[in-house]
């Protein structure tokens, strides 16, 4: 059996990264708050609402990523690492909700457009974008690692995108008068939301379903347990992610009686994990070894 003891999540590396980019998002979201009321912008008053989701997003994702370091107990046998997960799940539900309120109110403003104080409105979404971008480099270095802060990564992502959009609405309105500009703009920041939260949510729905990896073959991994030497069957394989950067594996593994005769168990299991470990880089398993004489015993083998 693998043992793990006081496992790091890859959301726990980057709680720094976190807690900068959530300092960021904050400032960000009063400055927009004030700038849209100012100037009547339901691009800028979109592009507030989609920060102020994303604070809390990244507030939530601070919190998961510290509390998933919390060590495992007889209740929670895995500790808090699933709540990274979760984490992401939430995230992405309120930014799919941001998504559609902005993309009602920007249609509504295309019938009916509102008069826009363009100056200040181009001003404030340009300080905006700037802030989204060194939120964004700070993050850069988590997002392949953590679902969490990937989480966070899209969605200051979108905040950056959605500045760039209320900026070029901004310098519309300016250079031509055309105030249908702004809710041209809000509608960009719906489309730039919905994919990204959409696949976000499939990701974490998928690790909380228990699947097993996009990037793992489970055949695969049944097939080359299978080659280590006196192994006879491999079945009841179970591969799926705890949490971003944390597979675990199970498997039954029946070997010939003579093998393990002369190597013992512990040789064998030393075998199986090294295995996990060097063609699939899973460290968290368990191994069930059994004798061939044992199959009749297993009622319900499967692979």
């Amino acid at each position: 059996m693998g043992h793990d003891h006081g496992v790091v999540t890859a959301g726990g590396k980057h709680r720094a990264r976190l807690a900068i980019a959530l300092a960021i998002a904050a400032a960000v979201f009063l400055m927009e708050l004030v700038g849209a009321l100012v100037t009547g912008s339901l691009a800028l008053l979109a592009d507030a609402g989609h920060v102020f989701t994303d604070m809390f997003g990244v507030a939530f994702a601070l919190v998961a990523a510290t509390a998933a370091q919390r060590p495992p107990n007889y209740r929670r046998t895995f500790g808090w690492m699933r709540l990274e997960v979760i984490a992401a799940a939430f995230n992405a539900l309120l930014l799919i909700g941001v998504g559609a309120f902005v993309a009602i109110e920007a249609v509504k403003r295309l019938i009916d457009p509102q008069p826009v104080e363009a100056g200040v409105m181009l001003a404030v979404a340009v300080v905006g974008m700037v802030a989204n971008f060194v939120s964004l480099r700070i993050l850069t270095a988590g997002k392949d690692e953590s679902i969490n802060v990937r989480g966070a990564y899209l969605e200051v992502l979108g905040d950056l995108l959605g500045s760039a959009a209320v900026v070029a609405a901004g310098a519309v309105i300016v250079l031509t008068g055309w105030e249908r500009a702004d809710p041209v703009a809000g509608l960009v920041v719906a489309a730039l939301i919905l994919p990204r939260s959409l696949r976000l949510l499939r990701d974490a729905l998928r690790i909380l379903m228990e699947a097993a990896p996009d990037d793992l073959d489970v055949a695969d991994v049944r097939t080359h347990l299978a080659e280590v030497p006196g192994v006879v069957d491999v079945h009841d394989v179970h591969v799926w992610t705890i949490t971003s950067g944390v597979p675990a594996l199970t498997a039954h593994v029946v070997v010939d009686r003579s093998t393990l005769d002369q190597c013992g168990p512990s040789s064998m299991l030393d075998q199986l994990q090294g295995c996990a470990k060097r063609c699939f880089d899973i460290e968290h398993t368990t191994f069930q070894v059994e004798p061939a004489d044992h199959a009749g015993h297993e009622p319900g083998a499967h692979a």
